[in-house]
């Protein structure tokens, strides 16, 4: 057997065990999510080894994603980082055997601090289980490595329960575009949502008139090259036409001797120049189009620039 079909057979694997394991998830679950989410102060991730870098993980996704969350390796607590745990925590104790020493020595310290201890581990009779708030079941029935030793399928399984619970709190906080900029300013995906509509816009605003011919029409969207063009009754901006509209407009008419008018669409969406790039796109990705008109304020209607998803994409 080659490799390349060894490596598939490692995945099919992993994918068994990691559907067998969701489908084993219950109201443990939404009992750990509540914990987390209600939790006055921080969630602590800590763990060893192996999967105390699976926890590092975690905790990272947590705390860019709304959820105060720090990694304390469970052998460095018990030797003074015990110090950055406060009684309004909680902490989730990630051991894939549950009888991990350094995991189950920091038990009795975070008990008499006050701590709501949650258990992350592949068996729900280890010490480590009986002694949390609450238990989360990573378990597998094998792990991909041959001789059952190195952690592989089940670090992977942990991984996996640490993203349900980062993307579940997400959605129960509403963590928004903007708020992933917030916590990400220095990243290009941070700077991109955190920029306003001005920064990117552009003024050079395709305009045709009402009676402008498709010839023209077309000529006009081309030019400007966004794939759309506003189309105003003298000063008047009264509707908008599209990509999207110039084939709907050959599909139906024989004659294309027709004008702006015909082929418009009369409502179109708009955006004020102040509002976050991450609005624009909340705004497109709801009405499933490309480009909005750009107002100078949200009160008013006069169009100053026109914004488009590629604008956004290649702000930088």
């Amino acid at each position: 057997m080659s490799y390349s079909e060894r490596a598939k057979q490692i995945f099919e694997q992993e994918i068994d065990e990691l559907m067998r394991l969701g489908k084993t998830i219950d109201s443990s679950f939404d009992k750990v999510i509540d914990l987390i989410y209600n939790c006055q102060s921080k969630l602590v991730v800590t763990g060893i080894g192996k999967t105390g870098i699976i926890g590092h993980k975690i905790a990272s996704s947590l705390a860019s994603t709304g959820t105060p969350a720090i990694f304390v390796n469970a052998a460095e607590a018990v030797h003074g980082d015990l110090g950055m745990i406060s009684s309004k925590d909680v902490v989730l104790l990630v051991s894939n055997s549950g009888s991990t020493n350094e995991i189950l020595n920091v038990i009795d310290p975070l008990r008499r601090l006050g701590c709501t201890l949650i258990a992350m581990t592949g068996d729900l009779s280890s010490p480590l289980a009986q002694q949390c708030d609450a238990v989360l079941s990573v378990h597998v029935d094998r792990e991909s490595c041959p001789l059952g030793l190195a952690p592989t399928t089940s670090t992977t399984a942990t991984l996996l329960m640490g993203d349900a619970l980062t993307v579940c709190l997400m959605e129960r906080r509403r963590f928004r575009a903007e708020n992933f900029a917030v916590y990400h300013p220095g990243g290009a995906l941070g700077r991109k949502l955190l920029g306003k509509v001005r920064h990117c816009m552009t003024t050079r605003i395709p305009k045709v008139q009402v009676n402008t011919t498709f010839r023209e029409l077309v000529v006009e969207m081309s030019d400007k090259h966004l794939g759309m063009t506003m189309v105003y009754d003298g000063a008047t901006c009264i509707g908008i036409i599209t990509d999207g509209d110039l084939r709907r407009a050959i599909q139906k008419y024989d004659d294309l001797h027709i004008t702006a008018r015909d082929v418009m669409t009369p409502s179109y969406k708009k955006i004020c120049q102040d509002a976050l790039l991450s609005d624009a796109l909340a705004t497109m990705d709801k009405y499933n189009i490309t480009t909005l008109a750009v107002t100078e304020r949200a009160d008013t209607e006069e169009i100053i620039g026109i914004i488009s998803i590629h604008h956004i994409i290649d702000f930088a």
